[in-house]
């Protein structure tokens, strides 16, 4: 039986231990006491419960016009490469999963994934719910693609037949984009209330149709704070925030970086940006999540929203830990039990790295009985991103030029090891 010995991090504490893993199953067999023997004996490295990414766009779909940004295959082997074990990808495609029959179809493609997925299913005006239990994904206003709607009215009118369901919302108000859409910058054509009042109308749905809701990359402190307060008042919400978000901020900003930094909602100030970190920090952000958009560097310079992220998971993981004294159980809670979370309450949809095997395990937690996915971080060895080391199609990071203070040495997929 394979075992891997070293420091072990959960969102209560790191300590150190000894993982036994069942091949057969993919699932850990025993956690327990260090031996000083193993078939993988780390030394100073973090063993983590596999990161998971709740927020992708693989772009996969059944019409594969879009596979030469991403694929399910590069989108998995972007993740692996940084320490990413499972995904939620969302269903913005030229064909969207909004049916039993086309999420049937997105599913069998995502079945060739080297980890596991969990697809979204998209909400657009007059659509219905599955007959089976999915999370959905609702753009209030235009982005990218065409699953959008067009006005409150609009959108209430339709997710009144979600209720109870799973559903996260994109959250620009698109009648306050309309009325900036000839505003002179991305930052002004989409304002910080664009996403303030966007959020006050999703937490009204989400308390009156009792949705399990969750409100993607947050970028504003207003928007992030209302969600916040709405928590604490007991409400069913959850809320992520992106390594964008939290890294760029209007500041830095110039005329040559702003095609490449152009994202929906925008990147905002600095104040936002440092204040958010510290949410995450303590806890009130459940989700660091990447928003994965492999678009191409063409289609940047065209004005497209969106950047990626899959490659770089785990370096900046080690930047929060690095530059702004995130510990390890901190970074567990929001990159491995909360996602792992949200994708137990779908393990049937699981598809890909083997899930097919493993319909009964739980993910985020390093304990007997839970997925044998690992990431291992080591933060004694620093990495500059550049475009060589990258494994997403579209071939271009943000972040290219930076050097991170950590990276990940190893990623398991169900007991799969990745040498990274």
């Amino acid at each position: 039986m394979p075992s891997i010995e070293g420091n072990i991090v959960n969102s209560e504490g790191t300590a150190r231990g000894r993982i036994e893993i069942n091949e057969a199953s993919g699932l850990i067999e025993k956690v327990g006491a260090p031996t000083g023997k193993a078939d993988i004996l780390l030394g100073e490295e973090l063993i983590f419960p596999g990161f998971i990414d709740v927020h992708v766009h693989a772009r996969e779909c059944k019409d594969h016009s879009q596979d030469y940004k991403e694929d399910f295959i590069t989108a998995g082997n972007a993740a692996i490469n940084g320490g990413v074990t499972a995904i939620a990808e969302m269903p913005n495609n030229p064909v969207p999963p909004i049916d039993d029959a086309s999420y049937a179809e997105k599913k069998k493609l995502a079945e060739k994934c080297p980890i596991e997925v969990l697809l979204y299913a998209g909400i657009g005006p007059n659509t219905n719910p599955l007959s089976k239990k999915v999370p959905y994904k609702a753009f209030m206003g235009p982005s990218v693609g065409d699953l959008f709607f067009r006005s409150k009215e609009e959108l209430e009118e339709t997710i009144k037949r979600y209720e109870g369901q799973y559903v996260s919302f994109h959250c620009e108000d698109p009648e306050v984009l309309e009325a900036n859409k000839d505003k002179p910058t991305h930052e002004l054509r989409r304002p910080p209330e664009a996403e303030t009042s966007a959020v006050d109308f999703a937490l009204e749905l989400i308390r009156k149709y009792k949705l399990h809701g969750k409100i993607c990359h947050a970028s504003t402190l207003a928007a992030l704070e209302k969600v916040i307060e709405a928590k604490k008042a007991g409400m069913d919400v959850k809320a992520e925030i992106t390594p964008h978000h939290l890294y760029f901020d209007q500041g830095i900003i110039t005329d040559e970086s702003n095609k490449f930094l152009q994202v929906n909602p925008p990147v905002r100030t600095g104040k936002d940006r440092l204040r958010m970190i510290e949410y995450l920090k303590n806890g009130d952000i459940d989700f660091l999540a990447t928003d994965h958009a492999p678009h191409t560097l063409e289609e940047k310079e065209k004005g497209t929203s969106g950047m990626p992220h899959l490659d770089t998971y785990g370096p900046f993981v080690a930047w929060l830990i690095k530059e702004h004294g995130f510990s390890p159980a901190q970074i567990a809670k929001v990159c491995c039990e909360n996602p792992g979370g949200f994708l137990d309450n779908f393990s049937e949809e699981l598809v890909g790295g083997l899930a097919s095997h493993c319909l009964a395990s739980h993910n985020g937690k390093i304990a007997e009985g839970c997925s044998a996915s690992f990431t291992i971080l080591d933060m004694q060895k620093p990495i500059t991103i550049s475009k060589d080391m990258l494994k997403t199609k579209c071939a271009w990071s943000p972040f290219e030029g930076v050097t991170f203070p950590g990276s990940i040495t190893k990623t398991i997929v169900k007991g799969k090891i990745y040498e990274n």
